[in-house]
Protein backbone atom coordinates (compact mmCIF):
# COMPACT_ATOMS: atom_id res chain seq x y z
CA UNK A 1 0.00 0.00 0.00
CA UNK A 2 1.33 3.41 -1.06
CA UNK A 3 2.07 5.42 2.45
CA UNK A 4 0.58 9.21 2.60
CA UNK A 5 3.61 11.78 4.07
CA UNK A 6 2.32 14.94 5.07
CA UNK A 7 4.66 16.42 2.18
CA UNK A 8 2.30 14.59 -0.21
CA UNK A 9 -0.71 15.65 1.56
CA UNK A 10 0.19 19.81 0.88
CA UNK A 11 1.17 18.69 -2.84
CA UNK A 12 -2.40 17.05 -2.72
CA UNK A 13 -4.35 20.14 -1.60
CA UNK A 14 -2.59 22.69 -3.71
CA UNK A 15 -3.86 20.75 -6.71
CA UNK A 16 -6.70 22.14 -9.24
CA UNK A 17 -9.19 20.16 -7.89
CA UNK A 18 -9.31 18.57 -4.18
CA UNK A 19 -10.09 15.17 -4.04
CA UNK A 20 -13.25 13.68 -1.89
CA UNK A 21 -14.49 9.93 -1.42
CA UNK A 22 -18.00 9.51 -0.99
CA UNK A 23 -18.67 6.50 1.45
CA UNK A 24 -22.10 5.78 1.22
CA UNK A 25 -24.61 2.98 -0.21
CA UNK A 26 -27.70 5.12 -1.07
CA UNK A 27 -27.12 5.46 -5.06
CA UNK A 28 -29.48 8.98 -4.83
CA UNK A 29 -27.09 10.52 -2.46
CA UNK A 30 -23.75 9.50 -4.24
CA UNK A 31 -25.44 11.12 -7.36
CA UNK A 32 -26.67 14.09 -6.25
CA UNK A 33 -23.23 15.04 -3.48
CA UNK A 34 -21.03 14.23 -6.69
CA UNK A 35 -23.01 16.35 -9.17
CA UNK A 36 -22.67 19.31 -6.23
CA UNK A 37 -19.20 18.72 -5.49
CA UNK A 38 -18.22 18.89 -8.64
CA UNK A 39 -19.82 21.65 -9.71
CA UNK A 40 -18.24 23.37 -7.05
CA UNK A 41 -14.43 22.31 -8.62
CA UNK A 42 -13.87 19.18 -6.49
CA UNK A 43 -12.99 15.82 -7.77
CA UNK A 44 -15.32 12.88 -6.70
CA UNK A 45 -14.91 8.98 -6.13
CA UNK A 46 -17.15 6.87 -4.49
CA UNK A 47 -17.39 3.69 -2.83
CA UNK A 48 -19.72 1.47 -0.67
CA UNK A 49 -18.50 -1.77 -0.05
CA UNK A 50 -16.40 -3.39 2.13
CA UNK A 51 -13.21 -2.53 0.23
CA UNK A 52 -13.71 1.25 1.34
CA UNK A 53 -10.38 1.00 3.19
CA UNK A 54 -8.52 0.05 0.20
CA UNK A 55 -10.13 2.76 -1.87
CA UNK A 56 -8.85 5.82 0.34
CA UNK A 57 -5.16 4.02 0.07
CA UNK A 58 -5.86 4.38 -3.94
CA UNK A 59 -7.53 7.59 -4.32
CA UNK A 60 -5.64 9.62 -1.60
CA UNK A 61 -8.72 11.73 -0.77
CA UNK A 62 -8.56 14.92 0.95
CA UNK A 63 -11.44 14.70 2.53
CA UNK A 64 -13.80 11.16 3.38
CA UNK A 65 -17.23 12.01 3.56
CA UNK A 66 -18.37 9.02 5.60
CA UNK A 67 -22.22 7.42 6.20
CA UNK A 68 -22.43 5.42 9.39
CA UNK A 69 -25.23 3.05 7.90
CA UNK A 70 -24.85 0.88 5.02
CA UNK A 71 -25.08 -2.19 4.34
CA UNK A 72 -22.47 -4.42 5.13
CA UNK A 73 -20.24 -1.99 6.13
CA UNK A 74 -19.74 0.00 9.33
CA UNK A 75 -18.86 3.26 8.67
CA UNK A 76 -17.74 4.10 12.85
CA UNK A 77 -15.41 1.23 12.48
CA UNK A 78 -13.87 2.44 9.49
CA UNK A 79 -13.24 5.80 10.23
CA UNK A 80 -11.82 4.46 13.45
CA UNK A 81 -9.21 2.19 11.44
CA UNK A 82 -8.43 5.37 9.32
CA UNK A 83 -7.90 7.48 12.09
CA UNK A 84 -5.76 5.14 13.99
CA UNK A 85 -2.71 4.62 11.10
CA UNK A 86 -0.34 7.26 10.88
CA UNK A 87 -0.95 6.84 6.62
CA UNK A 88 -4.56 8.22 7.02
CA UNK A 89 -5.42 10.01 9.97
CA UNK A 90 -4.40 13.38 8.64
CA UNK A 91 -7.36 12.46 6.19
CA UNK A 92 -10.46 14.73 7.33
CA UNK A 93 -13.05 13.27 7.77
CA UNK A 94 -17.29 14.41 8.20
CA UNK A 95 -19.84 11.46 9.03
CA UNK A 96 -22.87 12.00 8.33
CA UNK A 97 -26.28 9.99 9.30
CA UNK A 98 -29.87 9.83 10.57
CA UNK A 99 -29.19 8.58 13.69
CA UNK A 100 -30.18 10.88 16.64
CA UNK A 101 -27.09 9.92 18.08
CA UNK A 102 -24.55 11.11 15.52
CA UNK A 103 -22.70 13.80 17.54
CA UNK A 104 -21.95 11.40 20.10
CA UNK A 105 -20.39 8.39 17.69
CA UNK A 106 -18.83 10.80 15.84
CA UNK A 107 -16.74 12.12 18.49
CA UNK A 108 -16.96 8.15 19.95
CA UNK A 109 -15.18 7.03 17.06
CA UNK A 110 -12.50 10.32 16.02
CA UNK A 111 -14.46 11.89 12.94
CA UNK A 112 -13.73 15.70 12.53
CA UNK A 113 -17.28 16.34 11.74
CA UNK A 114 -20.75 15.26 11.57
CA UNK A 115 -23.75 16.30 9.73
CA UNK A 116 -27.25 14.79 10.02
CA UNK A 117 -29.17 13.55 7.94
CA UNK A 118 -30.89 15.02 6.53
CA UNK A 119 -28.86 17.88 5.36
CA UNK A 120 -28.57 21.07 3.56
CA UNK A 121 -26.04 21.02 0.59
CA UNK A 122 -25.24 24.88 1.62
CA UNK A 123 -24.22 23.41 5.11
CA UNK A 124 -22.41 20.22 3.58
CA UNK A 125 -20.23 22.61 0.71
CA UNK A 126 -18.87 24.81 3.83
CA UNK A 127 -18.01 21.87 6.21
CA UNK A 128 -16.57 20.39 3.41
CA UNK A 129 -14.46 24.23 2.19
CA UNK A 130 -13.42 24.57 5.85
CA UNK A 131 -11.47 21.12 6.04
CA UNK A 132 -10.00 21.82 2.27
CA UNK A 133 -9.78 24.86 1.80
Amino acid sequence: MKKITENSKHSRLGTKHPKILIVDDEKDIVEILTMILRDAGYEVNSTANQQTIEKVYAYLPDLILLDLWMEGVDGGGICKYLKNHKSTKHIPIIIFSANQDIERIAKKVGADDFIAKPFEMKDLLTRVKSYIN
